[in-house]
């Protein structure tokens, strides 16, 4: 595994490259947007799919296996400023969950559309349950990025891992990464991301990701949490290979996640700008592209701007820099005012060394 490598996610029927040479992977997140029902979740999957997204990501858990149904302060969030202020974890888990039982069909509608499936499990149960359903990959959320037997779990089943890595420190995503090839992964993918709900521009620091791809020598990418799309399409050109961001239909009709997810018209542009980002990363080039050779041409040079004939002295009366570029360069006009026409010109003749004489 290096940070050149590219990680096939899927099988021989469906799949997408993923990698520096190819286009952003773009992951649709519904997580809790869908409100508890599967005609909701049905149609976002369709609406992702419309818009381009290249996989659709559930959240694999229950709120009995994220927490504990208990009143301790400890179990409810106390940030003023968080969109769930105030929450009982257990009863914000509980409405934000995807029932196991809608995993197959959601999976199985999104195949049929051209997009591969796959979730974050929170507990191994749920790899276990999400190996039944064969998915293409694991994907570890940036809270679990510390549960270092979940990640062995998840790594052991043979296909590519995401991880996340919100809050993690380098000693954090060493381990993470450690444990993960031990288990023998080696498909390994990590997310830059920031986890505060939303985000803001100023605390995400897309300057880490090609920090973190030298650093642990591994294909990096972005789990955004921002507003928009402008985030996403910058850290494509800082080396960004996946691109993850949570969806909902219309912000207004609201989600757990709503506020800092992306609409269909807005999904099918991050799809559309982040492949144009990648696509004009290129290389150092200087001197003009081949598609610019043509118009070298509508460049400034010397013309003949007032007729004159053969044997008179060309003053600045005579000559002008214009466009196009089919006469002198503009450096040489000190040289060419002061000499001799050796032909007659009419206005509009480009000058060139075998029409003018020096001076003798």
């Amino acid at each position: 595994m290096s940070s050149n490598t590219t990680i096939r996610i899927g099988n021989d029927d469906l799949f997408f490259d993923v990698g520096p040479n190819q286009k952003p992977f773009i992951i649709a997140e519904l997580s809790g947007n869908h409100g508890q029902s599967l005609p909701l979740a049905k149609t976002m999957v369709v609406e992702a799919a419309k818009a381009g997204a290249h996989a659709i990501k559930l959240q694999t858990y229950t709120a009995d296996s994220m927490t504990l149904d208990v009143d301790s302060p400890d179990f409810v969030i106390k940030e003023r400023d968080s969109l769930w202020a105030g929450e009982k974890l257990f009863n914000l888990y509980a409405k934000a969950s995807t029932p196991y039982e809608w995993h197959s069909e959601l999976f199985a509608l999104a195949n049929s559309l051209g997009m591969l499936a796959f979730s974050s499990p929170f507990d191994e149960d749920a790899v276990d349950f999400l190996a039944q359903l064969n998915v293409p990959c694991y994907k570890i959320a940036s809270f679990e990025l510390t549960d270092i037997p979940l990640i062995t779990k998840a790594a052991a089943q043979g296909k590519p891992l995401i991880m996340s890595t919100g809050m993690a420190s380098i000693s954090d995503i060493e381990e993470a990464l450690t444990a993960a090839k031990i288990a023998g992964c080696e498909d390994i993918i990590l997310l830059k991301c920031t986890s505060t709900y939303p985000a803001l521009p100023a605390n995400t620091n897309l300057v880490t990701i090609p920090n973190m791809r030298a650093a642990f020598n591994c294909q990096v990418g972005l789990s955004d949490h921002t507003a928009g799309i402008g985030v996403s399409v910058a850290s494509v050109v800082y080396g960004a290979s996946v691109i993850e961001k949570h969806f909902v239909l219309c912000r207004d009709d609201g989600g757990v996640d709503a506020a800092f997810s992306l609409e269909p018209s807005e999904l099918a542009q991050l799809v559309i700008e982040t492949a144009r980002a990648s696509q004009a990363i290129g290389s150092v080039t200087y001197g003009g592209s081949q598609a610019e050779e043509k118009s070298k041409q509508y460049r400034r040079s010397i013309y003949i701007c007032k007729d004159i004939k053969a044997g008179e002295i060309l003053t600045t009366e005579h000559v002008k820099i214009v466009r196009p570029a089919h006469g002198l360069a503009p450096k040489h006009l000190t040289t060419v005012v002061g000499s001799v026409a050796s032909v007659s010109m009419p206005k509009g003749t480009p000058l060139s060394w075998a029409k003018i004489n020096s001076v003798q």
